[in-house]
């Protein structure tokens, strides 16, 4: 069964990444995970050399992006214009970093596309997900990609559920999602536009936009003139 509010229409605007071609792929962004890497080394060999260096074995980097010496960069990557890559950022490989976003201190990316002034600042793991623009990850905060039993990700969305066939699936986060320190989101969990998840929180299924999740069982729709606003 399809989960039919989280299309990456619904979670992203398009226009806020360098990616937006392979979203044209398929309906839902969880189905594009395991193209990623493919699409990077296709989308760097095009990328303008006047305004992007390639770094080592299929590393595409923005000159106007700021690189710290202590940061690591594993292939196939791109890091967009005026990124940031703060100390001892680690990127695993198969990542694009949108213009603007920040990649702090201690933090792991594997398999990720960042959307354009998206901040993962401080001591986060993102696995194998995708957070959309302006999407922010308070300190310590992560996406936990496999499950306990290391069975195939289910997305489950009230009354509905998709199976993904993936064993691996983090995260997906609507443009503006704001997740707060020390949150857990379970393999599978996606969160819409607009939405604020509470310090401490541990997330599992998908999450509406708009929305205020304070626990499993109080997610409580944001007051009118705080939302539906892009």
């Amino acid at each position: 069964m399809a989960i039919k509010d989280f299309t990456s229409e619904q979670l992203f605007d398009l226009n806020e990444t360098i990616a937006a071609e392979l979203f044209k792929e398929a309906a839902y962004p969880w189905e594009l995970l395991d193209k990623i890497g493919d699409f990077i080394i296709k989308l760097g060999n095009t990328l303008p050399l006047d305004r992007f260096e390639k770094r080592g074995e299929n590393i595409w980097v923005a000159k106007s992006a700021h690189i710290y010496d202590s940061a690591y960069i594993a292939g196939p990557c791109i890091i967009d214009e005026d990124a940031e890559l703060r100390h001892s950022a680690f990127i695993r490989g198969k990542a694009i970093v949108g213009k603007g976003s920040v990649v702090g201190n201690s933090c792991e990316l594997k398999n990720v596309i960042l959307f354009n002034k998206c901040e993962v600042p401080h001591y986060n793991y993102v696995g194998d997900s995708i957070l959309g623009f302006h999407a922010h990850m308070g300190a310590g905060s992560i996406t936990s990609n496999v499950k306990a039993d290391r069975t195939n990700v289910v997305i489950h969305d009230r009354e509905e559920t998709c199976a993904t066939g993936l064993r691996k699936m983090g995260a997906m986060l609507g443009d503006y999602a704001e997740i707060g320190c020390n949150c857990v989101l379970n393999p599978g969990s996606v969160v819409g536009k607009h939405t604020n998840v509470y310090p401490l929180s541990m997330v599992r299924g998908c999450v509406p936009a708009y929305h205020i999740y304070k626990d499993r069982d109080h997610i409580v729709e944001k007051a009118s003139d705080l939302s539906h606003t892009d």
